[in-house]
């Protein structure tokens, strides 16, 4: 799909389709739409592999973004880039800008690590196919897909690994087993004060890669 000047429009189609498609079914009192600007340094320099098993984007696709940009502007619609953030930063920023208005919000991202601003005002709307095969968690569709509070999800990353993001987690821990650490140690420093109460291999993994842990959850804290 392609302009007249030859401009792919593959992506602005499918962005805008969806966008009009979550406008049309929230009805929401205002929208703002959120991207990345640049390397997000400061997580880079946590954990130094973080998203570098990714690919350079593609030049089809990056000429496209003023396109969605403009047609945004076009209808009122702000955005928002900030140098060295990435656009689940700024959803952080807005939802806890909103909790304290005591508005209700919904956060559209692909991004997981968004899951950590969900509460009883913030849901995220994930879509798992096309444009009207979506998932809508709040805190209990987290408890029950994940086992865990969304206050919980970055370390529940950092344990079982995130391949999105190249974040590897810890060898032999799981989705199940990273959300029974958790159930029963509420958080990584938890686990790391409560290591007399494991044993074997999970133990050995868990002691070897306490440094690493940290710098994971520094890069999936919003």
């Amino acid at each position: 799909m392609n302009a007249p000047d030859g401009t792919p429009t593959n992506a602005v189609f499918g962005f805008i389709s969806m966008f009009l498609k979550f406008y049309e079914d929230a009805r929401p009192d205002a929208v703002i739409c959120a991207f990345d600007a640049g390397r997000p340094e400061f997580r880079m320099k946590a954990l130094t592999q973080y998203k570098a098993q990714r690919p350079p984007m593609d030049d089809a696709l990056r000429v496209q973004f003023p396109v969605i940009e403009s047609l945004l502007d076009a209808m009122n619609v702000p955005v928002v880039k900030v140098k060295g953030r990435e656009g689940d930063d700024i959803l952080g920023t807005i939802s806890a800008r909103d909790e304290e208005l005591g508005y209700q919000t919904l956060l559209v991202t692909g991004d997981k690590d968004a899951y950590q601003l969900v509460t009883d005002l913030t849901h995220v709307v994930t879509t798992k196919r096309g444009i009207t095969d979506v998932t809508i968690y709040g805190p209990e569709q987290m408890e029950e897909r994940y086992g865990v509070t969304p206050a919980q999800f970055p370390d529940f990353l950092g344990l079982k690994g995130d391949s999105s993001d190249n974040i590897p987690g810890v060898p032999g821990i799981g989705d199940k087993s990273a959300a029974k650490l958790l159930q029963n140690f509420g958080s990584i420093d938890g686990i790391y004060e409560n290591l007399d109460k494991l044993k074997g291999k999970q133990l050995q993994n868990l002691q070897e890669k306490k440094l690493v842990l940290n710098q994971k959850g520094d890069c999936a804290g919003l």
